[in-house]
């Protein structure tokens, strides 16, 4: 018996008035909106997927915000089409499921797949706002990311009935402006907001610069988690240049490794002790090797690597106190669940990416962790992810296992 999913990761595909709704006019004509214009084939470059409206063919919807264009693709409203059909042509909010962009409809994708609660990560602003990084105009950025916030706050999540969490973005080109809109924000019962699994890889300062200060005390001192998304730094992994993407998609855990060892290593957890930090899509299967390795590094390579300048207990010490990992396709972590931590992890849907699990997520949890006890399918299932960001959730009563209405 698998109780109702309280789900960390899922994702909003942005509705098209997001913005121009909410920005002052001045800037209506420069902040992000939709057109309709001929797609074309996204090309990656440096790690990053580069693209601009074609000349010829079917409209398509682009996001258009200063010079920077993005289609929205069946890739990231795939819930729904099978596999093949899967691919990085643009579409239409037509062309995808209500469920993906609408709140009611999300509700009823929710309650099809056995989910009580979801948290989103964005889609076009990337997975953790970094498109306004890169936004020319800073006082239009920053209006950027306040305009999210309150469209997730107060529309999203607001007109859920609690049932949608709010995850909220940051300036991230500024620590004093990040901690602000991180204060804004819990004020109105925010306890997550978005960060980057590496951000030396958007050229921004690194954890162990101090820079992030103002942040990480706003988050400790709110009981915020800062929530880091797989791809959040931007850049893939690539093994060889001419490789197909699918070596990239099979690799990009690396990225959580070197993200999960920077924050062991760096200090900041042995100085804030109440800071809370979520990988989402990470898996859990690396985990118990990396714990086994950084011990290791941390005591035996003592003398030279720098491994206890700045953490003077055992890393994994600072995992199993304020790490959490979120998994949907992980029967080898779960395998070995007894040394990633049973209270360290918790269960997931990607809805609505073509890699989640709907609308069969509750039997993709129990081929996976039905067979633990009771108390452990409850942890993984729901409890977990209560406990970290404070929720108020009635428990439901259980559901008998079998096809629900409106699954397809």
């Amino acid at each position: 018996m698998i109780p109702w999913l309280v789900d960390l990761d899922a994702h909003v595909v942005e509705p098209p008035d997001v913005w121009s709704s909410r920005l002052p006019a001045r800037y209506r004509d420069a902040g992000p909106r939709i057109e309709l214009l001929p797609g074309s084939v996204p090309v990656l470059t440096g790690g990053t997927y580069r693209e601009a409206p074609g000349t010829e063919g079917p409209d398509v919807a682009w996001w258009h915000y200063e010079d920077h264009y993005y289609s929205v693709k069946r890739l990231i409203a795939a819930a729904g089409y099978p596999a093949d059909e899967i691919t990085m042509t643009g579409i239409t909010y037509d062309e995808m499921r209500p469920g993906c962009w609408r709140t009611a409809e999300r509700l009823a994708d929710m309650d099809a797949n056995h989910v009580q609660a979801q948290m989103c990560f964005p889609n076009y602003p990337r997975f953790c706002g970094q498109l306004f990084l890169g936004g020319k105009d800073r006082e239009l950025a920053l209006l950027c990311v306040r305009a999210y916030n309150d469209w997730m706050v107060e529309e999203w999540c607001g007109t859920s009935g609690g049932r949608l969490i709010p995850l909220c973005l940051i300036p991230l080109w500024d620590a004093e402006l990040a901690a602000a809109e991180v204060r804004r924000n819990a004020a109105r019962g925010v306890r997550a907001v978005a960060f980057s699994e590496l951000p030396t890889y958007l050229g921004l300062p690194s954890i162990y610069s101090g820079y992030w200060e103002p942040l990480f005390e706003a988050c400790e001192e709110t009981g915020t988690v800062l929530s880091m998304h797989i791809g959040s730094g931007t850049k893939t992994p690539q093994a060889s240049p001419d490789g197909p993407d699918a070596v990239a998609s099979t690799i990009i855990f690396g990225n959580s490794v070197a993200s999960m060892a920077d924050w062991m290593f760096s200090g900041v957890l042995h100085r804030r002790p109440r800071l809370q930090l979520l990988f989402a899509e990470a898996q859990i299967g690396w985990i118990p090797y990396l714990l086994d390795r950084i011990d290791d590094v941390w005591s035996t390579h003592r003398g030279w690597s720098g491994s206890q300048s700045l953490c003077p207990e055992p890393p994994s010490t600072y995992y199993h106190r304020q790490m959490f990992s979120c998994f949907f396709k992980d029967a080898v972590g779960v395998e070995l669940l007894h040394r990633v931590g049973e209270d360290n992890v918790a269960f997931e849907t990607d809805y609505p990416h073509q890699d989640g699990t709907w609308p069969h997520s509750r039997k993709a949890a129990e081929e996976q962790f039905g067979h633990l006890s009771p108390e452990s399918v409850h942890k993984l299932a729901r409890g977990n992810a209560i406990r970290l960001l404070g929720l108020d959730l009635p428990e439901p009563e259980p559901e008998p296992a079998g096809p629900r209405a409106g699954a397809r």
